[in-house]
């Protein structure tokens, strides 16, 4: 049984695009918080506000969860600079299991994202 070398640089690269895909989301977040003020600002019905702040609610949960990622991705990181100081150009299997389970973990965050704008996209379309 042959087994792969997955190199250091090989995993930077895959941080590297997640960190542009939440940094992508944090900032989609600002422009979707902003429409939540104009409807804010436009309605006055009960039902409409409950759904407006349920969205506010799950903004700030989705903004949390980035900052997460993004601290997760950057104690990695610090973890490869440490393996390329010390001369090793692969991970060990600890370490790249630990980036198996994080990939899990941003695959599943980006489908419950994309759950959310999609049902946030449908409410605006029914209240802008």
């Amino acid at each position: 049984m042959k087994t792969a070398t997955i190199y250091n640089s090989d995993l930077h690269f895959e941080h590297q695009q997640w960190k542009s895909e939440l940094a992508f989301w944090k900032d989609e977040l600002k422009s979707f918080n902003n429409r939540l003020k104009e409807l804010v600002n436009r309605w006055t019905d009960k039902e409409v506000l409950a759904q407006l702040e349920h969205f506010q609610n799950e903004f700030i949960l989705h903004s949390g969860v980035i900052e997460d990622l993004q601290e997760t991705i950057a104690e990695h990181e610090m973890n490869i600079s440490k393996q390329r100081d010390n001369n090793h150009e692969s991970m060990d299997v600890t370490m790249v299991k630990n980036h198996i389970q994080f990939r899990e973990k941003m695959e599943t965050q980006r489908q419950i994202y994309a759950d959310l704008k999609k049902e946030f996209f449908r409410f605006l379309t029914k209240y802008m």
